[in-house]
């Protein structure tokens, strides 16, 4: 038994989700119609050189449909799947999910909640789109709810948050992060392994970083090269600059990389999952996120080691 109460090599989403609820909880992503402030021209236009959202938005997502409505599609399209799912958390996954007044805000997510079910509240957001006024009303909120809000921070470095045109800083993720975790919000953290001009040895010196941020989730991605992209231009005119993960130093560079993680942080996924026909370079062809996860955990069964082990 590891520190975090099951058996699993690492802090496991699932398996925390398990304790916290009794039962298996089921995110439902939605499309509130957002935009963000380096795409609409506030801080820049174009947004991150990487982002293409109609890669992961599920069919069932569209700003055109109610919250309501993705919900019950929602729901629907995942019982297929989870069927033991019976409470869900409403994901507002696309673009930034808090940039705009606390006046539009308020009864999107009120009526999320409203929906049978629903848990709970996942927000995706930049760390520049958070203000006290919204963290005092999600800090009442999750009172009575989860409520979770997942920063993009994507790196540790200022050149590389330049270099994507992200246009805030890696300090102001730090602030919002701190603000929010000592408002007593769940706060979450989403990383990009392999993005231009980051060396693997700038990826590994990441982790102590991290660790010592009040996180509570984390997510990991590796860099895929997504079609009608800057970062498509970029990478075919000089892939030199991005480091080549293979899946099979991939997975040695994640092992290497949770066991000087902070063994507190819950990891909810090691990869992205596109489906290929969006991609144009750095692809591992059709394995599948599951399947990759069970190569993770092989792998640090084989190596007797865990998240944690050499963590400071």
């Amino acid at each position: 038994m590891y520190p975090w109460g099951h058996n699993r090599r690492f802090n496991s989403y699932a398996e925390y989700f398990k304790q916290e609820f009794g039962e298996r909880v089921q995110k439902v992503s939605i499309d509130a119609g957002f935009t963000c402030p380096n795409r609409d021209g506030t801080l820049a236009r174009g947004g991150c050189t990487y982002c293409y959202n109609d890669a992961f938005n599920p069919s069932y997502c569209s700003p055109y449909k109610s919250i309501t409505q993705q919900l019950a599609e929602g729901i629907e399209f995942h019982k297929v799947r989870y069927r033991r799912a019976n409470k869900y958390l409403a994901y507002f996954q696309t673009y930034s999910n808090t940039y705009a007044p606390m006046a539009k805000l308020q009864p999107i997510y009120e009526e999320a909640l409203a929906y049978p079910g629903v848990a709970g509240l996942v927000i995706g957001t930049r760390p520049d789109c958070m203000d006290d006024e919204k963290i005092n009303w999600f800090s009442r909120l999750s009172r009575n709810y989860y409520v979770m809000i997942e920063y993009g921070v994507e790196s540790c470095y200022n050149k590389t948050l330049q270099r994507i045109n992200r246009q805030h800083t890696f300090e102001q993720s730090v602030e919002a992060i701190e603000k929010t975790a000592s408002a007593g919000i769940k706060t979450g953290a989403h990383i990009i392994f392999g993005l231009p001009g980051e060396s693997v040895e700038e990826m590994y010196k990441e982790a102590p970083i991290l660790s010592k941020l009040p996180i509570n989730n984390i997510k990991f991605h590796q860099l895929q090269i997504l079609k009608n992209t800057k970062m498509a231009l970029e990478y075919h005119n000089n892939p030199a600059d991005f480091y080549p993960f293979t899946l099979d130093n991939y997975i040695d560079f994640i092992i290497n990389f949770i066991e000087i993680l902070n063994p507190n942080f819950i990891i909810e996924r090691f990869t992205g999952e596109v489906p290929p026909r969006f991609l144009t370079g750095l692809s591992w062809g059709n394995i599948r996120n599951d399947q990759i996860n069970s190569l993770i955990e092989k792998r640090l069964e084989e190596n007797n080691t865990w998240q944690g082990k050499n963590f400071k």
